[in-house]
């Protein structure tokens, strides 16, 4: 099933030297949160990093939080793409075991997003594009409306994973699915 693309994504420039900057924006900071906390790196780094001129930086960017919201804003959509079936799918453990997968191989983002200043940022365009989704998804339980449903499952599967990320380093990717599935999925979904 064809999935609708995020509206919440900027549009690629057309530029090639422009899209080449912003790859190479994008890939610094992914690269530097595998070993820096957000809250410590600098434009310089970042610039230093891509390999780009600090002023390229500020043509495409306000400052590091609109580069880490146009970063996230593209995680957030390939965690959509790869744990969709949560939406569209019977398969809940699967589709929360693409999603728990999708955020174990990219582990340094996913502690930064979820669990540094930026995470009330990823939590609403995480529920952006959630929302996006849902209209194409069945009814919620019954007597549940659609968007708290949402809500609510967007809101838990992100506190999960947050813990995850910060506490249960230990925990198997099958047992956090399986804590998804239970607490943030099962409940609102619709009951055969």
């Amino acid at each position: 099933m064809d999935q609708p693309t995020p509206s919440s994504l900027p549009d690629a420039p057309r530029d090639a030297r422009a899209r080449k900057s912003l790859a190479a924006l994008r890939a610094a900071m992914l690269t530097l949160l595998e070993t820096h906390r957000f809250d410590d790196l600098t434009v310089r780094q970042i610039c230093k990093e891509a390999g780009i001129g600090y002023a390229t930086f500020f043509r495409h960017y306000a400052d590091k939080d609109a580069l880490l919201s146009a970063v996230a804003s593209q995680e957030i959509a390939d965690l959509i793409a790869h744990s969709a079936g949560l939406l569209f799918s019977a398969d809940m453990r699967g589709s929360t075991m693409a999603l728990c997968d999708f955020v174990a191989g990219h582990r340094a983002l996913w502690t930064t997003l979820l669990t540094g200043g930026a995470a009330a940022m990823v939590r609403e365009e995480l529920l952006a594009q959630a929302r996006e989704l849902a209209a194409a998804a069945p009814q919620a339980e019954r007597g549940i409306p659609k968007d708290l449903a949402v809500v609510v499952s967007v809101s838990s599967v992100l506190e999960i994973l947050g813990w995850w990320l910060q506490n249960g380093a230990g925990m198997p990717r099958a047992d956090v699915a399986a804590i998804i599935e239970r607490l943030a999925i099962a409940p609102v979904m619709p009951r055969g």
